[in-house]
């Protein structure tokens, strides 16, 4: 049996919590222990799998029944909890962003050579059922080679996080970092390495508020767009528009239906998704509008477990990647605004 221990039960936490109960049989787990510094939360979450409650990441990593791990921490914790668990020989699921260092990256990456063990990266819109449908309409050149791409991510200012965790670049990486890189993960997933990068940025006390970045492919690009800088009532919205040679593929998660396919016959195409319903805006906060890919991931995490597969898609080397490619786009930034922050 998959025995699961879920670090961290604040906003992200209490999702996979949420998804963990709507997966019950799905595959053969069980949460066994939760760990929080709010101990309240933690029992509430617990209460609902039966699971033993640790005062801390570490403590359960150390004394638990288990053999898997999911950190849903702030940005700044998950390398060491990740390196205590994968040298414990469990198999992870970390959240994104992976770490917030290069050299991070390096430790995680020769943890997991050592020891062999399966390692996940939350990077969700892999799983989206309208970022999945598209994936499906590249690969297969459904409508031809692509020409441009428009990915967008916006939200008002998080209200949430831990200690304020969130608004602090030391302990966040901030907007880019925080936002922007799920549809960088998502870019490189569907176009590859991009050729040429280039990026802008709006700061606001010294921190990245908002990001714009440009990703050249061949003749093609990629045009990126992530703010939370947006006033209390804006509302989040994730969105992209895909032009191909025979057809405009335009997602929103404001609209319904939210994915729509517009031939360059004058045609007009509503596509029935794979996994799941067309999103609708519920916002739940925390710049997710439903448990949508939330809930995939983890299917696809605990299915490898489960069947005893490799991880293949939002690999620890996707999620190490990923993070590199944002901090190439910060360092554009700067350079472009002469900050050095």
């Amino acid at each position: 049996m998959i025995k699961i221990g879920l670090i961290g039960v604040g906003f992200m936490g209490s999702t996979h919590a949420l998804c963990y109960e709507a997966l019950a049989g799905s595959a053969d787990f069980q949460v066994t222990a939760v760990a929080d510094l709010n101990s309240e939360t933690a029992h509430k979450i617990a209460q609902k799998f039966g699971a033993k409650v640790y005062a801390s990441g570490a403590e359960l990593i150390d004394h638990a029944d288990v053999n898997t791990i999911d950190i849903c921490l702030p940005t700044y914790l998950h390398t060491v909890h990740a390196l205590q668990a994968i040298e414990k020989g469990y198999d992870v699921f970390i959240e994104k962003p992976v770490c917030l260092q290069e050299s991070e990256t390096e430790w995680l990456l020769e943890a997991q050579r050592k020891t062999g063990v399966k390692v996940m990266v939350g990077h969700c819109l892999r799983f989206w059922p309208e970022y999945e449908a598209l994936k499906q309409l590249h690969d297969q050149k459904t409508y031809g080679s692509f020409i441009s791409g428009v990915f967008t991510r916006v939200s008002p200012r998080p209200a949430w996080g831990w200690e304020d965790w969130i608004h602090d670049p030391q302990r966040s990486g901030t907007v880019a970092l925080d936002l922007h890189i799920h549809d960088v993960d998502y870019v490189r997933y569907l176009l590859g390495e991009p050729d040429q990068i280039s990026s802008e940025a709006i700061y606001s006390d010294g921190k990245i508020e908002h990001i714009f970045g440009q990703f050249r492919y061949g003749s093609g690009v990629a045009s990126l767009e992530a703010s939370w800088d947006y006033p209390p009532g804006f509302p989040f919205e994730m969105a992209y528009r895909v032009k191909y040679e025979q057809a405009t593929v335009v997602f929103s998660s404001l609209k319904s239906p939210s994915l729509t396919i517009y031939g360059n016959d004058g045609s007009v195409i509503v596509p029935e998704l794979v996994n799941g319903e067309q999103s609708h805006d519920e916002d739940r906060g925390g710049n997710i509008s439903s448990l949508g890919g939330y809930l995939n991931e983890l299917r696809y995490f605990l299915n490898c477990l489960d069947r005893g597969e490799d991880i293949r898609n939002a690999t620890l080397a996707d999620g190490a990647a990923s993070f590199r490619l944002v901090m190439r786009e910060i360092d554009r930034a700067k350079e472009r605004s002469g900050k050095h922050v």
